[in-house]
């Protein structure tokens, strides 16, 4: 799966989880993640730096979701992997 393809993925997962994804102007150095997941008013919201990369954006994205059960909606065999991964990358 390309990475583009991969990107959109991820954004529509956790649309389906209703949590908002939005590409701010961050400032300040990327070389910290360019972003994460927070939780606004109670809902929940991943912002990422508009100056990511699309791979650093997937991984901001793999990761924020890891925090949250997907049984209940369909995700792509790759991306529910790479979601795995980032849970166990996450845990250590």
């Amino acid at each position: 799966m390309k990475i583009d393809d991969t990107l959109r993925e991820l954004e529509g997962v956790a649309g389906k989880k209703g949590i908002r994804v939005a590409y701010e102007a961050i400032g300040g150095d990327l070389s910290n993640g360019g972003g994460g997941l927070c939780k606004v008013k109670g809902e929940y919201r991943v912002i990422i730096d508009k100056r990511s990369t699309p791979g650093e954006r997937v991984t901001v994205l793999a990761q924020a979701l890891s925090t949250f059960s997907l049984d209940d909606v369909f995700v792509a065999p790759e991306v529910r992997d790479l979601i795995a991964k980032a849970a166990a990358f996450r845990r250590t």
